[in-house]
């Protein structure tokens, strides 16, 4: 229980000596439990998978931290350092499995995302909730799935969604329970405004995307564009973050904290300074595997619904696909190193050895893959994300192959942290991973794409319904670029109906009004015919 402590004021009326006596016992009470505690400790119990998290308040039990010393935590203010554990959340836009852990991509450089893994616990099975920039940010950071929430498409704000409205932010509940909350970039799609305003009380760095050319230099719309732009890093929005957040690891705190730093990059457009593109050889990296068979045995209702990215016939027919693909192999090494940059910080300053960092995309994308760009499909590329958790009480050189959900973040930072909270929240701690990676998940990860659409995903198993009925079912044992549709043939009936019973019952409806919705947009449509190579 929480008690809180009131200041008698200097114009009160003395007590009679009845009530001075029962409070003077009271406090001996307080004191003495209070020793005991501290002698003792506390033990947080792990809910058992499945079951909704109620967080018992208690320090953390052991400790792994980003820095190679042992000295002891530095002691400022009334912050009690040995009790407390610090948050750095990074989140990364549109960032797949194109990492070095992951090994999405053979030639990509990401070295300092790979070391935090190695010094952590890295989940290989992590997918979003929903594969676009807002809703997947939503369901991340009130901890409620998109069929709880019904934000299953781009563009409602966290504010305007009636069953968000007794949702808290995880920055509000870290800031209840005493944190100070930080926040720069693109965390929420939206940011914090409006009523969330109040989650975040110090501002990083405004949520801006960066500098862009005055022309496209490669493809329109400009939204799509990309190309070696700026010259130097630090005109990059990203890399003024990345410092700004590192200032502030690198000082004193007297209070606990809970920072989220969101990049950009490599959402489009691709734009970073030239040395990046220059790490890539355009003409000899290798293209993602994107046969034009794959799409034979592919239900046709889902394959033209991504009016937004460019047509890969056309990316094909123009010679841009190596040019794309360099841009996101140079954009990904750039935010790498921003994310390093801001590691590096934490490392040297005063909070290494109580600070737990959490890293993460708000989901995949694709780059030719299915004969598809960019996101909002139910497919591997499209909803697998890098996750590491790294730092106090983490294990290291741990890797996870469960199937894992980014609505699990949440409950899994508030018991992580020992917090005072009750929350109904959708997803499931990893607490039982965090302590053991070899642990097993009974549910698998359920993704969401348009209302009525959905994929579960199991630790070797992908199952599509879409709304019409047609069904889709990989094999990722065997087949890891889901190249064969087993939906339907009788040797894997029995699979296939076990993760059917995953699927969500009572979903709710989409937030958006049927005029709104991306899937009918025309003018989606029509901008997406209109798009192309700039002409030379």
């Amino acid at each position: 229980m929480k008690i809180q402590y009131s200041a008698w004021s200097t114009h009160s009326v003395w007590c009679p000596r009845l009530i001075f006596s029962a409070y003077s016992m009271l406090l001996r009470s307080i004191v003495l439990t209070q020793a005991l505690l501290l002698c003792m400790g506390v033990t947080l119990l792990h809910a058992k998978e499945g079951e909704r998290v109620t967080v018992n308040a208690g320090p953390d039990t052991k400790t792994s931290p980003l820095s190679s010393s042992n000295k002891a935590p530095a002691q400022t203010g009334q912050f009690d350092h040995a009790s407390k554990t610090n948050v750095v959340m990074i989140c990364i836009d549109d960032l797949n499995d194109w990492v070095g852990f992951l090994g999405g991509h053979p030639e990509t450089k990401t070295p300092h995302i790979d070391a935090l893994a190695a010094k952590g616990v890295a989940f290989t099975n992590a997918h979003c909730a929903v594969p676009v920039c807002s809703p997947s940010r939503i369901s991340i950071i009130s901890g409620l799935h998109a069929t709880t929430h019904g934000s299953y498409e781009l563009g409602p704000s966290y504010t305007s969604i009636k069953r968000l409205d007794h949702a808290p932010t995880i920055h509000a509940t870290f800031r209840q329970a005493g944190y100070q909350t930080l926040s720069g970039g693109k965390v929420l799609h939206h940011g914090f405004k409006n009523r969330l305003s109040k989650d975040v009380d110090i501002v990083l760095h405004g949520r801006h995307g960066g500098p862009r050319p005055k022309e496209p230099m490669n493809w329109n719309p400009r939204v799509w564009d990309y190309g070696p732009f700026p010259e130097t890093d630090d005109q990059m929005d990203d890399m003024k973050l990345a410092h700004a957040a590192a200032q502030y690891l690198q000082q004193p705190s007297e209070k606990p904290f809970f920072m989220s730093v969101g990049f950009f990059r490599p959402h489009v457009p691709m734009y970073v300074p030239p040395r990046w593109f220059s790490m890539f050889d355009r003409a000899s990296l290798t293209l993602p595997p994107a046969p034009p068979e794959d799409m034979a045995d592919i239900p046709a209702n889902f394959q033209n619904m991504n009016q937004i990215a460019p047509d890969h016939q056309k990316v094909k027919q123009s010679g841009q696909w190596r040019g794309f693909v360099q841009a996101y192999l140079a954009s990904t090494a750039f935010v790498d190193h921003c994310v390093g940059t801001v590691i590096d910080a934490l490392a040297r300053g005063p909070h290494a050895d109580n600070t737990l960092v959490v890293l993460w995309s708000d989901h995949g994308f694709h780059l030719g893959e299915k004969q598809h760009w960019a996101k909002r499909t139910l497919w591997e590329e499209s909803t697998r994300v890098p996750l590491i958790f790294a730092g106090r009480g983490i294990p290291e050189g741990q890797t996870c192959s469960e199937p894992v959900s980014l609505i699990d973040l949440y409950p899994t930072l508030v018991e992580r942290c020992t917090l005072s909270s009750k929350l109904e929240l959708d997803g499931i701690s990893l607490s039982p991973q965090l302590e053991n990676a070899q642990t097993p998940r009974k549910h698998p990860a359920i993704i969401s794409s348009f209302e009525g659409n959905h994929a579960v995903r199991s630790k070797e198993w992908r199952y599509i319904r879409y709304r019409d009925g047609s069904e889709e079912l990989y094999d990722h044992r065997n087949d890891q670029n889901e190249f064969r549709n087993l939906a339907g043939i009788a040797d894997y009936e029995s699979i296939q109906k076990k993760l059917a019973g995953f699927l969500p019952i009572d979903a709710a409806p989409e937030v958006k009004s049927e005029a709104s919705r991306e899937i009918n947009n025309t003018e989606l449509k029509n901008r997406r015919r209109s798009s192309g190579p700039v002409a030379r």
